[in-house]
């Protein structure tokens, strides 16, 4: 425990610790990203009738087929009118035709619909002048959803899509995981938080903000703890307070200076940790384990050391907890356009700039790595994963890069 713990045991580690929270029932108005915690069963076939999937005329196709349409068209007697949302109440016979709108049933004894614009109405009558299949224009009932059938299965993020085919299926209540709490601490006598007066002496408590930021970003619901002092009461009272949560997010107080201190705080509350630092760069001091059954994480107290550490380890906890069966942020190779190096025993993650250059996906560094240096992940739309054996990248090296954002700058 007290060695250096590669990242990918510690991923494990974490989550085979984070287990899904239980279901909440919720409008759909409120489901979108949420996970569905039920299997949706279609209750009735979508289109539940045949319908028209044009403006035109509902026809026999007896009626119209021959091969000179164009110089002999069909005359056929027009014998009402169907708007969306009516029934016709007329049967088509014999050298008919009823005037239909998209998405109203089909007539009885029609099988084939005429676009319009393929037609020359008349006040009682249509020339029909273009031969058509049977079937044509029409859309099935069924065609896309079926009495029985699972649609949307357990786990699956709900995004537009979902949301627009559970109103289909008239679905307004849903069961979704919950949203996992995560209590936010910063701690140091250094930090002064936004509403504080402070001097040059102090620093912006920034890690809360952003990790908040990075939480509600996952899905998550940040509780902000505020400050905790550089004494152990202090952060005694803190760390039990955020026990309330389901998860405990600590910034600061994990690094050397502060080991023994945090360390000793985390016993008495009966903390079974499972490691204290990882083998990357940056974040190498990062506490993991439970406290009182509750995940608690203890990340580095420098900004871009906590959102990094953040991304590869409490944003995959989250999204299991919430029910996701995807963990990772999307990873893409790109050509690395620069020259790095680095000790052959540290996982590094480069913050980068990727970027679409004539169809070749390219990533460079956001400039210098400093893990005080936030500007490098304002700028960066991704991290480029350096695995602890590479010693060297060269221009023109392929490298993964987990992708912050896909808005990619083509030029």
């Amino acid at each position: 425990m007290e060695g250096l713990t590669l990242l990918h045991d510690a991923q494990k580690t974490v989550l085979a610790a984070a287990l899904p929270l239980g279901l909440e029932k919720i409008g759909l108005l409120e489901a979108l990203g949420r996970v569905l915690g039920e299997d949706i069963i279609a209750s009735r076939d979508n289109p539940p009738w045949d319908n028209s999937a044009m403006d035109g005329f509902a026809v026999r196709w007896e009626d119209i087929k021959q091969e000179h349409a164009i110089t002999k068209p069909v005359v056929l007697k027009v014998i009402e009118d169907v708007p969306a949302g009516k029934v016709a109440t007329k049967m088509v016979g014999c050298g008919q035709a009823i005037r239909i709108m998209t998405g109203a049933p089909i007539p009885k004894g029609a099988d084939t619909v005429v676009k319009v614009e393929e037609t020359e109405p008349a006040e009682d009558s249509v020339r029909i002048f273009k031969q058509v299949e049977r079937g044509a224009n029409i859309r099935p009932q069924g065609e896309d959803v079926k009495k029985g059938d699972c649609i949307i299965a357990k786990g699956t993020q709900l995004r537009p899509a979902e949301v627009g085919m559970l109103a289909i299926l008239a679905k307004s209540f849903v069961l979704v995981y919950q949203r996992p709490r995560v209590a936010i601490l910063s701690t140091g006598d250094e930090l002064a938080d936004l509403d504080e007066r402070f001097d040059e002496t102090k620093i912006v408590n920034s890690n809360s903000y952003g990790i908040a930021a990075a939480v509600q970003e996952t899905g998550g619901i940040p509780m902000l703890l505020g400050i905790a002092k550089d004494q152990p009461a202090a952060l005694k009272e803190k760390i039990a307070h955020g026990l309330n949560a389901d998860i405990l997010v600590l910034s600061g107080g994990v690094s050397m200076g502060d080991y023994d201190f945090t360390k000793a705080v985390f016993k008495e509350l009966g903390a079974e940790m499972n490691f204290w630092k990882l083998a990357i760069r940056p974040g190498q001091p990062l506490a993991f384990g439970k406290i009182k059954g509750k995940l608690a994480f203890g990340l580095p107290g420098n900004p871009v050391s906590s959102m990094v550490t953040f991304e590869q380890l409490v944003r995959p906890a989250l999204l299991k907890m919430s029910g996701h069966r995807s963990y990772g942020r999307p990873v893409v190779q790109a050509v690395f356009q620069e020259k790095f190096s680095k000790r052959p025993d540290r996982r590094h993650f480069l913050r980068g700039i990727l970027s679409m250059d004539n169809g070749v996906l390219k990533v460079r560094t956001t400039g210098d790595q400093g893990s005080g240096i936030l500007t490098s992940m304002v700028k960066a739309n991704g991290l480029i994963d350096v695995p602890e054996e590479v010693e060297r990248l060269n221009p023109g090296d392929t490298v993964n890069v987990q992708v912050l954002s896909s808005q990619f700058w083509v030029h």
